[in-house]
Order: structure tokens, then sequence, then C-alpha cells
């Protein structure tokens, strides 16, 4: 085998060790696209693009050249080698040789591309589980802060029927926004309303008590003054009796 074969089929036997290293069960895809993710590798990946399409230019140029070799010697019926019978071995060694070379380089392209195809699915999948583990924890989060809400809803609700308030039913649709908005501006301003007319019930009650009060003081001058001319009166009225 010459040594650009020899090179082929070992670059053949290492993607059939890596192919196998990422078909490994029990290693997870998280862990292969960390791995993928470290900075060896992504060194590696930076400047492997071009290193790839090169291989792959070669490794065609190779299975190219095998298959003509494959061609050149499959004549062996079309030649007339009984002048020379030790020919008949040494073509067909040439087309063992051929045959070999064009399988080599056969495999290697669909493992170069495998290997490839492989390593960009693993990280795929590993992006989906953690998109998948990120939703389904949103999901979670989602679902408690929607229960939690429920919770104090009906909290509300049952304070709101402990204060009077009508609350609509569920299932039954209440009043919108603006037909609450105009009912509350109403009650507003009815409270306003009875808050005027308390304010001027005191003021009222206020102007009476005052009027009482000051009624009730000239009642009492007057008193004074009765007595006072009474008791001036009673010494007259003795003396005369």
């Amino acid at each position: 085998m010459s040594l650009q074969w020899t090179a082929v089929a070992t670059f053949l036997y290492v993607e059939v060790f890596l192919v196998l290293l990422l078909c490994i069960p029990f290693i997870s895809p998280k862990r292969w696209n960390n791995i993928f993710k470290s900075r060896v590798i992504q060194v590696i990946a930076y400047y492997g693009n071009t290193y790839f399409m090169v291989a792959i230019a070669i490794l065609v140029f190779l299975l190219i050249d095998a298959f003509r070799e494959v061609r050149k010697y499959s004549v062996t019926e079309k030649v007339d080698l009984t002048n020379n019978p030790t020919a008949v071995e040494h073509i067909h060694m040439k087309l063992f040789r051929a045959q070999r070379n064009e399988y080599i380089a056969g495999f290697a392209l669909l493992l170069c591309l495998l290997l490839r195809r492989l390593a960009t699915l693993l990280s795929q999948q590993a992006s989906l589980l953690a998109s998948n583990e990120a939703f389904k924890k949103q999901a979670e989060g989602a679902s408690t802060a929607a229960k939690k809400y429920m919770e104090d809803n009906e909290l509300l609700q049952e304070k709101l029927r402990d204060a009077g308030i009508e609350v609509p039913e569920g299932g039954k649709k209440g009043p919108g926004p603006q037909e609450e908005n105009k009912t509350l501006k109403a009650e507003v301003k009815a409270l306003k309303e009875e808050l005027e007319t308390s304010k001027k019930a005191l003021q009222k009650s206020d102007s009476d008590v005052c009027a009482m009060k000051k009624q009730a003081e000239s009642l009492t001058r007057e008193y004074d003054r009765l007595l006072d001319e009474h008791s001036k009166l009673q010494p007259e009225v003795d003396n005369q009796i």
C-alpha cells in the first residue's frame, strides 16, 4: 500500500473510532455540546471548515482515481494473455488493490460527511433539550403564578362578599371596565352629595345650638335682673305691711 492510501486508511480508522464514540448511548448530547463548545474544539472548528472542504476534495479525487484504476484493470477478458500467463495474476492483484482503494476512499468520504452531520445533530439536540427545560420551567412558573392569582382572586371575592358587595359568579360575564368605572363614579358622586348634605345639616345644627346658647344667656340675664328687682322691692313691701 502506497503512502497516500496508508494515510487514507488511517484517516478511515480514526473516523470509525469517532463515529463509534459519538454513538455511545451513556454520553448525553448535553455533555457532547459542552465538549463542542470548549475552547480547543472552538479553535479547531474555526479553522476546521477549510480543512474539511480540502479533505472532502482530496477524498473525492482519490475516489475518482480509484474508480479509474478499477476500470483500467477490469479488462482481463478482452486482452489476450496466452503469451504471458503470469500477467493475469498481476492484473488481478492490481484490480484487487484498486477495488480496495475505492472502498477505502468511498467509506472515508461517507464517514467524513457522517461525522459532521452527527456533531451538528448532537449540538441541535442539546440546544433543544436546554430550550425544552427552559420552557418547562417557564410553564411551571406561569402555572404557579396563575394558581396564586386565582387564590388571591377568590380571597378578594370572599372579602367583597363579606363586605356586602355583589361579585359576579364564576363563568358569568361581569360588567366591563367602562361600566364599572361609570358605576364607581356615580357612587362617588352620591357619596359626595351625602357628605355635602351632612355638612350643611351639621352647620345648621351648629347655628341652632349657637342661637339656643344666646337665647339661654339672655334668659339668664333677664332672670338675674328680675331677681335683683325682686330683692329691691321686697323690703318696701315688708315696710308697707
